[in-house]
């Protein structure tokens, strides 16, 4: 693994981590109380709280429910977090008992909490990897003995790409994709100031910096297409998280307020 990204066996009780107050909006039990501290200290409704988490995770249940219609079994799961109520896994086992799900994370309270959770689950993994090092992830045992990289595979970057420094997203996107056939897909969510002004996104990042992720950023709708360069996007294309297909009607103005876009695509070639 690059030294940059080498994983510490000890857990930094003074820094929040956003996988585990991503945990804690979400209800789980694998945060601390500088965890929750920083995550209520984001403005309900803004990227980060517990109004945009639940918007983000419907999200990506219903993208791993369309990559499972379209014949899609096992899925590498990026910087996963803690596995909560309504987890990848248990959306693609609800459609296929024998799909297969790989999690990566690099959040040590995260990846022992998944032990315990996923101990009865033998076709599911967690990973205790940094997803930055693509190298490290795709030959990691976690991955390598349950993903075959030569039938369609599903990855999962969701509210992970807009967290990044030191790395270019576009290579790391493509890093993946390329070592996918075709018939895979990817989904992707990614901040976007929909109705943020300047002032509230600096509110977020303010919050963002004194976080194990001081690189988190706001996008645009370009630059979630250039994540996804090599894949056909699934209707309805680039959109806010709550209306991509979803399960109830969404004002147009209800799904812009998650400030978060979502897309899937799918390899062809």
């Amino acid at each position: 693994m690059d030294p940059r990204y080498r994983l510490d066996d000890t857990i930094d009780m003074e820094t929040p981590s956003i996988a585990r107050m991503y945990d804690y909006v979400l209800g789980g039990g694998a945060n601390f109380e500088i965890d929750r501290e920083a995550a209520d200290a984001i403005p309900d409704g803004m990227p980060g709280s517990r109004a945009w988490a639940q918007a983000n995770r419907a999200f990506v249940g219903r993208a791993v429910a369309a990559m499972c219609e379209r014949g899609i079994d096992q899925f590498l799961d990026l910087g996963s977090g803690a596995p909560t109520v309504g987890s990848p896994h248990e959306i693609a086992l609800r459609h296929n008992p024998d799909a297969r799900i790989a999690y990566v994370e690099r959040e040590p309270i995260a990846v022992e909490y998944a032990a315990r959770v996923l101990e009865d689950e033998p076709r599911v993994t967690m990973t205790w990897a940094d997803f930055r090092d693509v190298d490290s992830v795709l030959a990691a045992d976690g991955v390598a003995d349950l993903i075959d990289f030569d039938r369609p595979v599903g990855i999962l970057a969701m509210a992970v790409l807009d967290l990044l420094e030191d790395v270019d997203p576009k290579e790391l996107t493509a890093a993946y994709r390329d070592a996918c056939c075709a018939g895979s897909a990817m989904g992707i969510s990614h901040a976007v100031g929909l109705t943020l002004s300047l002032e509230e996104q600096e509110q977020v990042l303010a919050v963002m910096r004194r976080t194990n992720t001081p690189g988190a950023g706001f996008g645009t709708v370009d630059d979630v297409a250039k994540l996804l360069t090599g894949y056909v996007l699934l209707e309805p294309g680039i959109v806010p998280v709550g209306a991509w297909r979803p399960a109830d009607p969404i004002t147009d103005e209800e799904a812009r307020r998650a400030n978060y876009v979502g897309a899937v695509g799918l390899r062809l070639s």
